[in-house]
């Protein structure tokens, strides 16, 4: 058996457990108790897959993930990811939208209202951010994946 990137099994960690599930991704949207932030999390889903042209996929119990990827770390391990992906958390989203935070500084710059980590962002509500520029993100990640061929 292979991995979505068709990489063997048994070279994605063991003991990960951000793995790409069969989860029923609207299933978790319905799920999302917070009014507000289940339209949101419709919105993020329409703007990554018409954006990514993937379908979304769950990525443990909840993280939205679309198209493929690979994460690097320090050490120099790889582990299969998604190319672009969210998860709405209490009371913010995190958006996996940037490898590398401090490398996309100037476009960060242009965002709106977040924090972020070394590779995700995290917004209380989606009006806190500029759309066009969040698109700008998804978009660059999206042809960063398809250009090395991994979508």
């Amino acid at each position: 058996m292979t991995s979505p990137l068709g990489l063997p099994l048994e070279y994605t960690s063991p003991m990960k457990k951000t793995i790409p599930t069969d989860a029923d991704v609207q299933a978790f949207l319905d799920s999302i108790e917070d009014e507000s932030q289940q339209t949101e999390s419709v919105e993020l889903v329409e703007l990554m897959k018409r954006i990514s042209k993937a379908k979304p996929v769950m990525y443990g119990k909840t993280i939205v993930g679309f198209g493929r990827s690979m994460i690097s770390y320090a050490d120099g391990r790889e582990e299969e990811w998604f190319s672009v992906g969210f998860s709405p958390r209490k009371g913010k989203f995190s958006l996996y939208v940037v490898n590398d935070a401090e490398a996309h500084k100037a476009v960060l710059d242009r965002l709106g209202k977040y924090k972020h980590g070394k590779a995700c962002i995290w917004v209380k509500r989606l009006s806190d951010i500029d759309m066009g520029v969040l698109e700008e993100m998804v978009e660059a990640s999206v042809q960063r994946d398809r250009d090395r061929g991994w979508m």
